[in-house]
Formats: structure tokens, C-alpha cells, sequence
């Protein structure tokens, strides 16, 4: 990649991260709106997939790692909770801190975006190759997630 191409990439990459982010949150939509889940959003489904990856998670880790602001994790998780999507109570370990986890209803739900995201990625990966360019394009964005961490936290 010549250094004309870093700028080019410099422009689009985040123009297209953008448009992604905004595209699958529309998907979402579509989805929740097809399987009857009216009392939450594309967001609150994302912040559920981040809590589902473990069996139960510190609020402030949603914080740390999903890089949600304080104040927007308040709100979704209050609703979230309220929704019945998720249980939040207090660390045994530490009675000052959150905790929360998925119940019975937030399962399915979280369940049905991993298929929904599992069926567009099989449209897309339909080779070897193209499976391929899935993982080199997976690894490159885990290494662009990776410094931007880095420049995050050197500041």
C-alpha cells in the first residue's frame, strides 16, 4: 500500500465502519420488527450480544470494553431489566458493584441476531476463498479494534 492509499483508507474506512454500523442496526430493526420485539432497540439488542458472550459480566466492563458512555449504559440497562431481557444484581463479591446476565427471555432473542447474522454472512461466503477474505478481514478489523485501544488509552 503506497502512502497516497494509507489516505484514501485513512477516508473511507471509517466512512464505511459508519455506514456498516448503520446498516446492521437496520437489520436489526427489521428483524425485532418481524419477531414482535417492540420494547427494545438495535442498541439495546447489541449491548444484550456483548452481555450474552458471558455467562454473567460486571456493568462497568460494558463500559470498559463495549465503549458505551456511563450514562447510556444506565438507561439500557435499566430497560434492558425492566424489559425482562436481563437480570442485574449486585456482585456477591463486591456489594458496590453490578452485575448482569441473560435471562430465559433475552436468550432467544440474542439467539435469533447470531442466525440472522450467521444467514448474511453464509450469503456472502460461499467459497473457499471468500472465506478466506472473511477472516483476513475479520483479523485486520480485530488489529484496527486493538489500536485504537492503544491510541485510546495513551492519551
Amino acid at each position: 500500500m503506497t502512502r497516497s492509499d494509507h489516505s484514501t483508507f485513512g477516508i473511507e474506512l471509517p466512512q464505511l465502519l459508519e455506514r456498516l454500523h448503520r446498516r446492521f442496526l437496520d437489520v436489526v430493526r427489521i428483524e425485532l420488527t418481524r419477531i414482535g420485539v417492540r420494547d427494545i432497540n438495535p442498541v439495546q439488542i447489541l449491548m444484550l450480544a456483548a452481555i450474552g458472550q458471558n455467562e454473567d459480566m460486571a456493568v462497568r466492563d460494558l463500559i470498559d470494553r463495549g465503549y458505551y458512555l456511563g450514562s447510556n449504559v444506565s438507561y439500557n440497562i435499566k430497560n434492558l431489566s425492566e424489559s425482562g431481557y436481563i437480570e442485574r444484581f449486585t456482585d456477591p463479591h463486591d456489594r458496590r458493584s453490578a452485575r448482569v446476565r441473560i435471562t430465559g427471555k433475552g436468550r432467544p432473542v440474542l439467539e435469533k441476531l447470531q442466525s440472522v447474522t450467521a444467514n448474511l454472512a453464509a450469503a456472502l461466503i460461499t467459497s473457499a476463498e471468500q472465506s478466506k477474505d472473511c477472516d483476513a478481514t475479520l483479523n485486520f478489523l480485530r488489529r484496527f479494534e486493538r489500536e485504537c485501544s492503544i491510541f485510546i488509552e495513551s492519551r
